[in-house]
């Protein structure tokens, strides 16, 4: 299978589900609801499994993302249900407010400079 990615607003982070595995592993899991702009359906759920959940931390609802992701498929009791497991994130990252005003002042200092 080719890689899937799609693009499209961060619109919603869900809270961090966490819990025990029957073998007693610790696991985390956290969904998140991108808008891809379409005519039809436009919002897409993803989840981001494990070590993964700390790649939302970088990015705020409202900025543009790309999402890579795998598509995986379970039966259970005659029905089948589907999770779109995202592995990777991409978009500019959140600055922080006060390294933002120094970038600004910074440019607004360069802007006297006579070349």
């Amino acid at each position: 299978m080719s890689e899937l990615a799609v693009k499209g607003k961060l619109v919603k982070k869900l809270a961090i589900e966490n819990g025990t595995s029957k073998a007693g592993k610790e696991w985390s899991k956290q969904n998140f609801v991108i808008d891809t702009g379409a005519q039809y359906n436009p919002e897409v759920c993803f989840q981001v499994f494990g070590d993964k959940v700390d790649l939302l931390n970088n990015y705020k609802e409202g900025q543009e993302i790309e999402v890579k992701f795998n598509v995986s498929s379970r039966e259970f009791n005659g029905k089948y249900y589907h999770n779109l497991d995202a592995w990777f994130i991409s978009g500019q990252k959140n600055v922080k407010p006060e390294v933002e005003q120094l970038a600004k002042a910074i440019d607004a200092e360069n802007d006297d400079l006579p070349f």
